[in-house]
């Protein structure tokens, strides 16, 4: 060191550092907030919300047809367990169904819309046939398979109506053809009204409700001009007031709308009041699984239209909004397989099984609620009856395989390996190695490359 001229060594100066920034103080809920559309943008979303969401709603409905349906066993002189047992066993048939859907290829399932659809129609024509057809509750639109099994064709229009429309749209617009507004109408209209003549012939005004929903968001989707979509809402709306002015039945359904009695006006609305009753007993947390008082003989259908109203008696508002979350995914999972994918085909049928299932299930709430008719239309995967089951998880099985074909979900799932598992046998010793110790000689790998020791 270089010594000064006074002999003394240099007096070293301190190096001047910039000052420190001031912290941002960290935002729990921004970070929340980025982790949440992070994990809305990822590719798999949808897949698990539909896959997850659905087999939430069928295991709770299992268990809520259990409790609701215990009390109307016996008074038929049932085992308690009767209905239960029969919807198992229908949950056990969906789910095959389900997972034979969710791993067709998109040309099986269009190639099926066509028999789906001729079977349909002649069910739904041969429940008109006297000695086969079967009323219940005052609508013919049964058919008996013997013993306690009944079967009713009009659930499997609605899938029908998804599959046949959306290969029909889609073959036109890739001719485009949609562009010319009658064949954006025929003849998909034409065949809707047929199918919904067949189900009204029967008297059944829930289903052809759903099946004009179905039909709304087919030619929504299509892009019908708005004069031409207000054209045949309006149609449809004369038609609906016609038959709901000449039925004495519909119109006293119509005139229980937010009553609080079960006598008004006139009319008998024994089951909304006493659907109200058992909400408003519920509390925020329910008085307890299996322990609802209304289904005890008070209020009619409880295992079937009316589940909803037990689940807030027995899981109280809590659970009331769980069920609400549960459909509001599933219609958020649908929208975005129907809004991502550019194969007409997929946004057409993903878009009318979504319609089908978040309408059916406003209906059905909303009857509940006391702010629509009761319409006759069980919760979709949620209430008692096969009929209704089958085809509804069928349609599920169709989102999950346009969830899974989408171009970055299959990378994904192709991407997904088991943690711990091995390969199959037959390769090498090293390709043998669990895919963990694989991924961490990588690594090591990737450090030595880049100058580490």
């Amino acid at each position: 060191m270089a010594a000064s001229r006074t002999g003394r060594p240099p007096v070293q100066r301190a190096v001047r550092r910039p000052a420190p920034r001031p912290s941002v103080p960290d935002n729990p809920l921004r970070r929340l907030r980025t982790r949440a559309r992070k994990a809305w943008d990822r590719p798999l979303t949808a897949y698990y919300l539909i896959l997850g969401g659905s087999l939430l709603i069928i295991v709770l409905g299992l268990v809520m047809v259990y409790s609701a349906s215990q009390i109307t066993a016996l008074q038929l002189s049932l085992p308690g367990s009767f209905f239960f047992r029969k919807q198992f066993l229908a949950a056990l048939i969906g789910g095959a169904l389900l997972f034979a859907a969710s791993r067709m290829p998109v040309r099986l399932h269009r190639a099926l819309a066509y028999p789906i659809l001729a079977v349909a129609v002649f069910a739904m024509a041969l429940v008109q046939v006297p000695g086969i057809g079967m009323s219940v509750n005052g609508n013919r639109n049964w058919i008996s398979l013997g013993g306690s099994f009944q079967i009713q064709p009009s659930e499997f229009g609605k899938l029908a109506l998804v599959l046949w429309g959306a290969d029909l749209l889609a073959r036109k617009q890739d001719k485009k053809l949609l562009t010319q507004w009658k064949h954006m109408l025929v003849p998909l209209v034409p065949v809707a009204f047929m199918l919904l003549g067949l189900i009204m012939l029967g008297g059944d005004m829930g289903t052809a409700i759903i099946l004009t929903a179905i039909l709304f968001g087919l030619l929504w989707l299509a892009g019908a001009p708005t004069r031409l979509f207000a054209g045949v809402l309006s149609v449809a709306a004369l038609i609906g007031v016609i038959l709901i002015k000449t039925s004495p039945n519909r119109m006293a359904r119509l005139a229980c709308i937010g009553a609080t009695e079960p006598r008004a006006g006139g009319a008998d609305c024994w089951q909304a009041v006493h659907g109200i009753y058992a909400l408003a007993s519920g509390g925020i947390f329910g008085s307890g699984l299996g322990a609802s008082v209304e289904k005890w003989g008070q209020l009619p259908e409880a295992h079937t239209d009316f589940i909803f109203a037990v689940t807030g008696e027995e899981l109280g508002l809590a659970g009331t909004l769980s069920v609400l979350a549960l459909f509001a995914a599933l219609g958020y999972a649908g929208i975005r397989v129907a809004g991502r994918t550019e194969d007409p085909f997929v946004r057409y049928a993903a878009g009318g099984v979504t319609t089908w299932i978040t309408a059916q299930a406003v209906i059905n709430i909303g009857a509940v609620l006391g702010l629509l008719p009761i319409a006759g239309v069980p919760l979709p995967l949620f209430s008692y009856g096969g009929s209704a089951l089958l085809p509804t998880m069928f349609a599920i099985g169709l989102l999950i395989a346009f969830a899974r074909d989408d171009p970055a979900a299959r990378a994904a799932l192709a991407m997904r390996q088991p943690r711990f598992g091995r390969k199959r046998a037959g390769g090498s010793r090293a390709e043998r190695v669990p895919r963990r110790w694989n991924t961490m000689r990588r690594r090591a790998s990737a450090a030595r490359s880049s100058g580490e020791r």
